[in-house]
């Protein structure tokens, strides 16, 4: 046992040795560095400001920043501003969008849209969320969230153009139906909101999943037990216990899946047609002229993002005010 012990602190000070001879080492055993770390680390509140200071650089640079140079361009009369040429602030570009009622169809048909696939979304992957929270052992749902997830390893523009090729008037889907005697030519799928759908769903799908499965695995399977052993059947089961319990991943997966529903272009562009314009179509028109419609542009995109918050603040009142009932 001592030859063991003594062999053991021998490799201790040749590691230590070792470690010491490296840059980290060398910097760990620097005397003034030790005396900054300990000054830094004294207290929580200054752990908290040394961990937190990078992400709220992180927020306010690449998330704020954006938003407000935005807010800001959509109150000039012109940007990029000109040589020699005085800009001035005004809200004549907002005043644009009220004035004319040739924005507001597909303003409004984009939040429609938005609300319509985003409780899609939730009727689709509730389903799987439930089975693989409470009908999958624990070894094998990391398998299968692993599967769930690689499609998502490819960009956006990737995806859609599989969506492309399955609805097509030769993909897949008119290929099997007429395989099986169904269609005689092919359905046009393509070019309309139903494909728009399918690609919006498909792209947001992960955003949901992973809040309803979150919430559901933390379901104790013992309240569906007792409900069963007082006689509820299992729709009532559903609606009185699991549903009410998952609220806040329902609430959580639908806010994220309509912000982020709100604000695609390309998928729109390339799958959908004239008759499913949406309003991010019409902002990024804007930037794709001179740049004295940009903060047209700006104003817009500042509009619709006020209104999504707006509806999203809303929806989780609703959702609070429900969880609250349901808690007395």
């Amino acid at each position: 046992m001592s030859y063991d012990a003594s062999a053991r602190q021998e490799r201790g000070t040749v590691a230590a040795h070792a470690s010491d001879r490296t840059f980290w080492g060398r910097l760990a055993s620097w005397a003034p560095y030790r005396a900054l770390v300990q000054v830094a680390t004294a207290s929580p509140r200054r752990q908290f400001v040394i961990l937190a200071v990078f992400p709220i650089l992180w927020v306010l640079t690449q998330h704020l920043g954006p938003m407000l140079q935005m807010l800001r361009v959509s109150l000039t009369d012109a940007y990029p501003v000109a040589a020699n040429v005085e800009q001035h602030f005004t809200f004549d570009n907002y005043v644009r969008f009220f004035g004319d009622s040739i924005f507001w169809m597909p303003f409004f048909r984009t939040l429609i849209f938005a609300a319509a696939f985003t409780f899609c979304t939730l009727v689709l992957t509730y389903p799987v969320a439930y089975f693989l929270a409470r009908h999958v052992s624990p070894k094998n749902r990391m398998l299968l969230l692993l599967l769930l997830l690689i499609p998502f390893w490819v960009g956006e523009i990737v995806r859609t153009y599989a969506i492309m090729i399955l609805l097509g008037n030769t993909g897949a889907v008119n290929m099997v139906l007429r395989w099986f005697g169904l269609i005689d030519r092919p359905i046009p799928f393509m070019y309309t909101s139903f494909s728009m759908g399918v690609g919006i769903v498909y792209l947001t799908a992960l955003y949901m999943l992973l809040p309803l499965y979150s919430a559901l695995e933390k379901l104790p399977k013992s309240l569906n037990e007792a409900a069963a052993d007082l006689g509820a059947g299992a729709w009532t089961r559903f609606r009185r216990v699991t549903l009410p319990l998952t609220l806040e991943g329902i609430s959580s997966g639908c806010t994220l899946v309509f912000l982020i529903s709100t604000g695609f272009y390309a998928t729109p562009v390339l799958l959908g047609g004239p008759s499913t314009t949406v309003f991010a179509e019409t902002i990024a028109g804007f930037f794709h002229v001179a740049g004295d419609e940009w903060p047209t542009g700006a104003a817009f995109a500042v509009i619709m993002f006020l209104a999504a918050l707006a509806i999203t603040a809303g929806f989780q009142r609703l959702m609070s005010a429900l969880r609250k009932g349901d808690t007395k």
